[in-house]
């Protein structure tokens, strides 16, 4: 079995790991339940071969699991809520660990407790790509506790707090407290309980934001950008953009060329298009629909991240950081 192990590609300091979490591989052999659920994983779903030995790592459980009652159902069921096989792929070598979900007690019952809290049927494969530990959780009472919460403390409303779900999924496992710091500071400035209610319903993710990193941004633009609050009102985003990297940079840039412009038009771009921006002799309308992207990588408050591992492929990327499909 050790040989077998090594011929998936599990590093040899990780063989002691493998065995003290899962014992029972010993009894498993080669050529039966392993070689099937690897090769479905590998040929059906789409994982990368190379992923399959740190797959076994951090999960050696799903080399046990059959793949006609427990992986296959498993998979199936996810595509069919319309998540890409190839998201799932991406999905499960990163969090292997959500093939251990039970698929009738936890996983089908919390996609019925997402859509009974009004989270729209399209936006539930952003979810589980964004968060697919959700799938995981006593999720129908996080929802319950949150939803309260955000009703009493941050007075938003049940459709409200479903469409914050949508975009920023984390945020049913996020302390309230962490919460209730960017909200008590943006009322603190004087922005009325409403209007920071509209803000966190377009922009969720500025509740992850720290206090700090907020007061620099908005000193530089009341003092420096010199615009109206109503503009800050209406494009939140602005907060979760660097300063130092995006914010004054491209503002100097704008300015100097006499640009009149939106928040949206010269934050919410490329380092690419804001060039093409800049060369152009006339200011495009902003782009359609709320899909802004958020620089670096998503952050729980204390420097703890909303994401495991160390890297997102690209399709990952994608779907984590907009808010539409």
């Amino acid at each position: 079995m050790v040989k077998a192990l090594r011929g998936l590609d599990v590093d040899r300091q990780d063989l002691p790991r493998v065995l003290e979490r899962y014992p029972d591989v010993l009894g498993l052999k080669p050529d039966g339940t392993i070689s099937t659920s690897v090769a479905y994983l590998v040929g059906i779903v789409g994982v990368a071969p190379r992923d399959i030995g740190p797959m076994v790592t951090h999960f050696p459980f799903f080399l046990g699991m059959r793949v006609g009652t427990t992986i296959k159902p498993f998979c199936d069921y996810i595509t069919s809520l319309g998540l890409p096989m190839r998201i799932l792929a991406r999905i499960l070598e990163k969090r292997p660990y959500i093939l251990g979900y039970d698929l009738e007690e936890t996983v089908k019952p919390n996609v019925e407790a997402l859509l009974s809290f009004g989270i729209q049927k399209e936006a539930l494969p952003l979810v589980i790509a964004q968060y697919p530990s959700i799938l995981g959780l006593p999720l129908k009472a996080k929802l319950a506790a949150q939803q309260y919460f955000f009703t009493l403390k941050l007075q938003i409303d049940p459709d409200g707090f479903a469409r914050v779900i949508e975009k920023l999924p984390q945020l049913v496992s996020l302390n309230q407290n962490v919460i209730l710091k960017p909200v008590e500071f943006l009322r603190g400035r004087g922005i009325s309980n409403e209007d920071v209610a509209r803000m966190v319903v377009r922009c969720p993710q500025i509740l992850l934001l720290r206090i700090e990193l907020m007061k620099n941004s908005l000193y530089f633009f009341k003092s420096e950008m010199k615009r109206p609050m109503s503009e800050l009102l209406e494009y939140p985003e602005y907060f979760t953009y660097s300063l130092e990297s995006r914010i004054k940079p491209r503002y100097m840039r704008v300015t100097s060329r006499g640009i009149k412009c939106s928040l949206d038009w010269f934050l919410n771009c490329s380092d690419m298009r804001f060039e093409d921006r800049m060369q152009g002799d006339f200011i495009e309308g902003d782009a359609p629909g709320p899909s802004f992207t958020m620089g670096g990588k998503l952050q729980m408050p204390g420097s703890q991240l909303v994401s495991d591992d160390d890297e997102d492929t690209d399709d990952e990327v994608l779907y984590r950081r907009t808010v539409m499909i």
